[in-house]
């Protein structure tokens, strides 16, 4: 079962950043990641949330057309 995030931190150390996360439970775990995976982390996010933003606005276009006052 997936936990819920409570916290992250990323912090640089020398040549790579420590990506520090938290869950609900106060468990943590923490991954040495370079630049580059830094990056294409980055690059997911923004791409799943793009994603999600455009379904969130073709339903609410929807909705308005289906508004005659709209």
């Amino acid at each position: 079962m997936a936990k819920v995030l409570a916290h992250f931190s990323i912090t640089r150390t020398g040549d790579d950043y420590v990506l520090q996360i938290e869950d609900e439970d106060g468990e943590t775990a923490e991954f040495v990641a370079s630049f580059d995976q830094l990056d294409l982390i980055t690059e997911a996010v923004e791409e799943q949330l793009d994603a999600d933003e455009d379904d969130l606005l073709s339903v609410d276009g929807d909705e308005d057309a289906d508004d005659p006052e709209v």
